[in-house]
């Protein structure tokens, strides 16, 4: 009888988790609908930037690996924003505001720029503490790619080019 259960039980076991697989695959996570507010002054929030592939970048002005791979995000935005590409750089709330000014102007930094003042943020991207952090979307508001650490910029280009059309 017991085997007969588990001969019985298993062909179910299995339909169970092909689904849950394949539910886990076609349920891509979205972005949390935020609203940011730049350090200019502008509010921009996620829906705003639908039809655009999407880079929310969390940095800090004394993380050492942000401040390395600003350049090449600099070089990545300007290459690709014809193209269909948005950056946010959202400093973190720890980073002093005069800092962050003073970094986005010195870096003639191009891409809107905002200071997570309360952390609100950081904790709807699901409480980022770790920087630098970047979340990329694609045109229709789906996470594509979460990254801890510095970005891997020849791996961004090849999905920011299948993305794109380019």
């Amino acid at each position: 009888m017991n085997h007969l259960l588990k001969k019985s039980l298993l062909p179910i076991i299995v339909a169970l988790l092909l689904g849950l697989l394949a539910w886990q695959l076609s349920h891509k996570p979205s972005a949390p609908e935020v609203t940011f507010s730049t350090i200019d002054g502008k509010q921009i929030t996620m829906t705003d930037l639908k039809g655009k592939v999407v880079l929310v970048n969390f940095w800090a002005t004394d993380c050492p690996g942000c401040i390395k791979e600003m350049p090449d995000l600099i070089k990545t935005y300007h290459q690709y924003k014809p193209k269909g590409l948005e950056v946010i750089a959202v400093a973190m709330h720890y980073d002093q505001i005069n800092q962050v000014h003073n970094y986005s102007k010195d870096q003639s930094l191009p891409f809107p720029v905002m200071h997570d003042t309360s952390a609100e943020v950081s904790n709807r991207f699901g409480k980022v503490s770790l920087t630098p952090t970047a979340f990329i979307y694609d045109k229709q508001g789906y996470l594509l790619q979460r990254t801890m650490g510095e970005l891997d910029f020849n791996a961004l280009k090849q999905l920011l080019n299948k993305e794109l059309g380019v």
